[in-house]
């Protein structure tokens, strides 16, 4: 043992796994500390499997494993993302019939299940662990916290918190965390905030993480003000702002409507305090001068972040993209296109979708169709968004039967059709297809889990009042009203429009 860890220590890896499998295959007596300390020295030099064939091979020949073995097998493959594996070493320590799961065992195997997303597991886990009488840690509590706020257990979280306040288990500030997190996805913005300033009270002090949290949890709320307070109280609390919080602030700034100049000035501080912008930083700038109609603005911030050696960034190129087909410069937009796809071999599935949708607004069709084949024969799948433009585009120059087609094609190929997808048929339908279609349609989405909305009602309305279907028409506005829907002006227009057409039928003379 000693001379394995010589050699792992002098970064001999080689050595020591030959030594490793010397020391299995001799007579040499090896117990359960020394199998925990190689697992623990395996896992270190990131020998995963290696560490799982030496487990089972001294677990067959020479030692039986103890829960402290096995709870170094689990961290082991904790900490190198083996999260599956975990639960077949808790399946096989119980079946042992003298080793029994310790706090250590169920900290690890609670975590795993939290990071893949087995939540039922890990409640059922947690109250297991209770039921054995062992007492839970602070960090099984923060992990089911985050997991009972994730699905929407808002009063089971807080009731953890408060059970842990009972067994006198210290909230960390990773606790507190989870909790500000949780309640800000809640949107319990007052009472994150109430506990943000509890936990000062408590003595526990915020870190970065923490304060970028409740920041973002503010701003999104529409507390502008309260954030950037926040935001100034971080020195004398002793917690240095990195590159997330000053990206955070811009991105606030940006989704309050504050002055592009506004976030431009942060953009200026945080780089004269000395933290280097991201990436991320690039794209939240380009993304609101896009917003703001400041594209030139956009084009130059893509310039610099070219320059200062960042990737490519595709969500950078989307905005601007997006922005510049918006404004009808499609030849910009598409040399902005094939750029990023030169730098990158391809591109994602949202920008090829911004790039379909202004294809075919100009009328650019057959651009489209080539380049929604493109995207798959590059393997990037076709998302809703791309299916969508396609359509749309289908629409708009009357190849409705086409586009519905492709909405059955999107089924199939288990892309879920979403309300813009059913929206875009039925706008089809009803100006070229004639009621009875549309009437399909809208019978079709009453009756689906996609219910109609707003625009769907104002479309379906606006078909039947062409159709001079005046009492349909009427008894679907009763409809809206109780739904709750407002009238559009097209709608308006449209059925004054049939009327008055309807009354010069009647009244030829009438001028």
């Amino acid at each position: 043992m000693a001379f394995i860890r010589c050699l792992y220590e002098a970064g001999m890896v080689g050595e020591m796994w030959k030594t490793i499998q010397d020391m299995v295959k001799s007579t040499c007596v090896i117990g359960p500390s020394e199998l925990s300390e190689i697992v623990k020295i395996l896992g270190r030099a990131k020998m995963v499997n290696k560490a799982l064939s030496i487990f089972y091979q001294i677990k067959i020949r020479k030692c039986k494993p103890t829960a402290t073995t096995y709870n170094s097998m689990i961290l082991m493959l904790m900490q190198e993302g083996h999260h599956e594996k975990i639960h077949e070493l808790y399946n096989e320590m119980c079946n042992e019939g003298n080793c029994f799961p310790d706090t250590i065992t169920y900290t690890g195997l609670i975590s795993a299940f939290g990071k893949l997303g087995r939540d039922d597991s890990a409640i059922r886990l947690f109250n297991e662990m209770k039921d054995n009488g062992l007492q839970p840690t602070e960090k099984i509590y923060t992990t089911l916290l985050a997991i009972y706020f994730k699905l929407g257990r808002v009063e089971e979280a807080l009731g953890l918190v408060q059970e842990m306040k009972m067994k006198r288990c210290a909230l960390t500030v990773y606790t507190y965390t989870e909790l500000i997190k949780g309640l800000g996805r809640a949107r319990r913005i007052d009472d994150a905030y109430s506990t943000f300033m509890n936990m000062l009270k408590e003595g526990c002090r915020p870190d970065v993480v923490l304060m970028n949290n409740l920041i973002n949890i503010l701003g999104k709320a529409g507390r502008l003000g309260d954030a950037l307070k926040l935001f100034n109280e971080m020195e004398s609390l002793q917690c240095t702002p990195n590159v997330v919080t000053y990206n955070t602030v811009i991105k606030v700034l940006f989704e309050s409507k504050a002055p592009a100049s506004e976030a431009s000035a942060w953009f200026e501080k945080m780089k004269a305090n000395g933290v280097v912008p991201s990436s991320f930083t690039y794209s939240i700038l380009i993304d609101g001068y896009c917003k703001s109609n400041r594209v030139e603005k956009a084009l130059l911030l893509l310039e610099e972040m070219d320059e200062k050696g960042f990737p490519p960034c595709p969500a950078a190129y989307c905005s601007l993209i997006n922005s510049l087909g918006k404004a009808k410069r499609y030849e910009a937009a598409n040399e902005l296109f094939q750029e990023l796809k030169e730098n990158c071999g391809r591109s994602s599935a949202r920008v090829y979708a911004v790039m379909i949708k202004h294809f075919g607004k100009c009328g650019r069709l057959s651009e489209a169709v080539d380049l929604f084949n493109e995207m798959k024969k590059l393997g990037c799948t076709p998302d809703v968004y791309a299916f969508n433009a396609l359509m749309s585009g289908m629409v708009r120059v009357g190849m409705v039967d086409e586009a519905y087609s492709l909405l059955r094609t999107m089924e199939e190929s288990g892309c879920t059709p979403d309300l813009n997808s059913h929206n875009i048929i039925l706008n089809g339908l009803a100006r070229t297809g004639g009621p009875k279609l549309a009437i399909e349609m809208f019978t079709k989405m009453q009756h689906s889990k996609i219910k109609p909305d707003a625009v769907s009602y104002n479309t379906f309305l606006g078909c039947l009042s062409r159709a001079g279907m005046f009492e349909e028409a009427a008894r679907l506005m009763k409809e809206m009203n109780a739904k709750g829907f407002e009238y559009d002006q097209i709608s308006y227009s449209s059925i004054l429009e049939a009327v008055g057409k309807v009354d010069e039928v009647r009244n030829p003379t009438t001028l």
